[in-house]
């Protein structure tokens, strides 16, 4: 048992190009064996082509496709006498943060053929329009936990 209430978070300073937090999370989270200079290349690669394609800013387009993609429910197992229930909780904003990021990288990663730039420029804008794989995966969840409102009661 801890004998803190809670855990103490990492402080993250904002991205050095768009001085964004958003931009930072991704950046750290598309980071593979610590190699971070090389997530940035990409990010600001990603970027440069969004704008180039969308003719938009590049971090509102960013933007607009992480809150496509944050789901709002989630399902979380619940052990009540013996059965498991799958009872729909809503989502802290971190969590959801989090969720929407690691949910766009792994589509963009499931994505071949392609420089990981591109596939993320790719997933970017799909999710900007509400479609795509990261954006199902957002419509899966929440079908779920509404599939499983009966057993919104065993909340804790």
């Amino acid at each position: 048992m801890p004998r803190r209430k809670y855990k103490s978070r990492n402080i993250l300073l904002p991205d050095p190009k768009y001085n964004d937090l958003e931009v930072a999370k991704f950046i750290n989270s598309l980071m593979v064996d610590g190699k971070k200079s090389l997530s940035q290349k990409i990010m600001y690669r990603c970027f440069d082509l969004l704008s180039e394609r969308t003719k938009e800013d590049p971090l509102t387009v960013f933007k607009r496709a992480l809150n496509n993609v944050k789901p709002r429910l989630e399902v979380r197992p619940r052990r009540v006498g013996g059965a498991t229930y799958q009872v729909p909780v809503e989502v802290a904003p971190k969590r959801s943060l989090a969720l929407a990021i690691r949910w766009i990288i792994q589509s963009a990663r499931a994505r071949k053929g392609k420089p990981m730039y591109e596939r993320l420029v790719e997933e970017i804008i799909d999710a900007s329009k509400n479609e795509g794989a990261s954006v199902k995966k957002r419509e899966e969840m929440h079908k779920m936990a509404e599939s499983n409102r009966a057993f919104a009661h065993y909340r804790w």
